[in-house]
């Protein structure tokens, strides 16, 4: 939708330049930002904005209403309640109220998926024991969950992860998990 192509013609350059739009929004980044980030000048990073926005005109009320309410409020929630006070966004301090807004912007999308991971955690651990697999979850990195599987148990560790992963909670979108084996995380990705 950014670039107005079919999503099966979006190419590698195209989708590296729509995530760093998509996850600068998540941070509250603008267009000076962007366009640092993207190699553009601003005025095309703040074009780049304003079509977002004209396609997307509810992302742009919902990071305007959660910085509303969490000024009103002084914390912002995650999908399951979990709160973060933000308590920049009464600062005197211009530039330190514009981070708490930032803040406020960026808490409940990056709190509630840190919340969904940690129970997919908790449920996946739950599941490899249950089913007495030796499979261990061992590491995580970012939105990534590195497990060390016995060659053997893969055939049904890999269901395992994927349903635990994507029914741990019924969201508006589906949650999507992808799969990788290697006898290495790098080679596994």
């Amino acid at each position: 939708m950014v670039f107005g192509v079919e999503e099966k013609d979006v190419d590698a350059f195209q989708r590296r330049f729509a995530k760093v739009v998509n996850f600068g929004l998540a941070y509250g980044m603008e267009a000076y930002g962007l366009g640092q980030r993207l190699g553009v000048p601003t005025e095309e990073a703040r074009e780049i904005l304003d079509n977002y926005f004209a396609s997307f005109p509810s992302v742009k009320a919902f990071m305007d209403s959660t910085v509303r309410e969490a000024k009103q409020r002084g914390y912002t929630t995650t999908i399951f309640g979990r709160r973060r006070q933000i308590t920049e966004l009464s600062s005197d301090n211009f530039r330190i109220r514009q981070m708490g807004e930032r803040m406020a912007q960026n808490a409940p999308v990056q709190g509630s998926a840190a919340d969904v991971f940690k129970l997919a955690m908790v449920e996946l651990d739950r599941a490899l024991d249950g089913a007495g697999l030796r499979a261990r979850m061992i590491l995580t990195v970012h939105d990534e969950l590195v497990l060390e599987v016995p060659l053997d148990e893969r055939e049904k560790v890999e269901p395992l992860v994927q349903e635990v992963m994507e029914s741990v909670c019924t969201l508006k979108v589906p949650l999507v998990v992808d799969l990788g084996f290697g006898p290495t995380w790098a080679e596994a990705k």
